[in-house]
């Protein structure tokens, strides 16, 4: 019999993410400090809409693009937080979540061999898309002492006239690393030069903490027009399981996206999309209150781990932490089923994230703190534990 199989597929590893909490489904009593998804309910309102389309019928398919009145939200939404203006006829598409509308867009863009640059530690889909489209995933090794931020430096040593993708995945996952706006404008100067494209995932935006605001790359000047903007629900809203999600960029490559889209998906959930249509007018007051609750949990898991021992930076963005684990001479994976097997811990091998992230585990704060209290104590317990056993090696 023929092998029906896809060989591009088939070479394709599966997410390290889910093979690891695979194993922990299994067990039971596990506290997971891994999933990245948030704790809170979807806000009551935000579910009434929904549940109110229900009533009224309102269970047909959308434009293809979803609804206009959510693209019009969508573009205001933008332009009050963030500065930067998408015509909602021609530059704004409604998707099945934000990772459909990185599929979509290297989809659009690439042609076999180009080549998509990836800092890494990142979210795991950016290099499998990537392949899939035809294109080939280069890394970029982010590093603890630049705050696993994207330097100029690193970005120009990767470049080469097969280039035409950079990956802007800031707030990061799994690091909480952020860039700030007079980081983005020596990227974009680079960018520009270079004559790439960007696809700046900005799922997290909304959860930046500390002095200064979230900023676009596609706000800056020359960057609209060579930025694919990603964002959408999941995370600032709580609503991870609507499945949706939205694209911005230049008419022309929006186009040839919606193609793509309309062959693939139809549309996205019609349910979800009068429900977004009341997140983006309503939720404005509802996403400081989890935003300040995330704070809270960071600033102490950050204190937690740090007096245990543990080195972390302190992420200013999303609901992660990446300490490092360095010391104890294991690999983050590892440290991992170490962890799982001898305290019911899960959390996640930094190493799921690319190369980069070895050495380092992501924690997630998106649960409760008496849930964090419980397992940064287990935590502690193990840690200790290996640090007496390192000790009795020495002696």
């Amino acid at each position: 019999m023929r092998d029906p199989l896809n060989k591009l597929i088939s070479a394709i590893p599966p997410s390290g993410i889910r093979k690891f909490f695979d194993i922990a489904s299994e067990m039971e009593g596990v506290i997971s400090l891994g999933v990245g998804e948030p704790d809170f309910d979807t806000p009551w309102h935000v579910r009434e809409e929904g549940i109110y389309s229900l009533e009224k019928g309102r269970t047909f398919y959308t434009a293809n693009a979803g609804l206009r009145d959510l693209r019009v939200e969508i573009r205001n939404y933008l332009e009050r937080h963030y500065q930067v203006s998408y015509d909602p006829d021609k530059e704004i598409l409604v998707t099945v979540g934000g990772s459909e509308a990185i599929d979509i867009a290297f989809r659009a863009m690439l042609d076999p061999g180009d080549e998509v640059l990836v800092p890494q530690p990142s979210f795991v889909s950016y290099v499998p898309c990537a392949v899939l489209a035809g294109g080939v995933a280069v890394p970029i090794a982010l590093e603890e002492k630049d705050q696993f931020r994207l330097t100029p430096e690193k970005l120009l040593e990767k470049i080469t006239p097969k280039t035409k993708i950079l990956v802007l995945p800031f707030p990061n996952n799994p690091t909480g690393a952020i860039m700030n706006r007079e980081e983005l404008e020596a990227i974009a100067k680079i960018v520009i030069d270079h004559d790439l494209f960007v696809l700046s995932d900005e799922i997290y935006s909304e959860l930046t903490f500390g002095e200064e605001p979230h900023v676009t790359i596609a706000s800056l000047p020359g960057m609209k027009e060579r930025t694919v903007l990603i964002n959408g629900f999941s995370k600032a809203f709580a609503m991870t399981g609507w499945r949706l999600g939205y694209a911005c960029a230049p008419a022309p490559l929006l186009k040839q996206m919606l193609k793509i889209h309309q062959f693939a998906i139809m549309c996205a959930p019609t349910t979800s999309q009068y429900a977004a249509i009341d997140a983006m007018k309503n939720c404005d007051e509802d996403v400081k209150q989890m935003r300040e609750s995330y704070d809270q949990r960071r600033r102490y898991l950050l204190h937690e781990l740090r007096d245990m021992g543990m080195e972390c930076f302190e992420p200013l963005g999303a609901f992660y932490m990446f300490p490092s684990v360095k010391r104890f001479g294991m690999t983050s994976d590892a440290f991992a089923m170490r962890l799982l097997e001898e305290e019911k811990v899960a959390v996640v091998p930094g190493s799921a994230f690319g190369d980069a992230g070895e050495g380092y585990l992501r924690i997630s704060y998106a649960y409760s703190l008496k849930s964090l209290k419980e397992a940064l104590a287990k935590i502690r317990r193990f840690v200790e534990r290996l640090d007496a056993e390192q000790g009795g090696r020495a002696e």
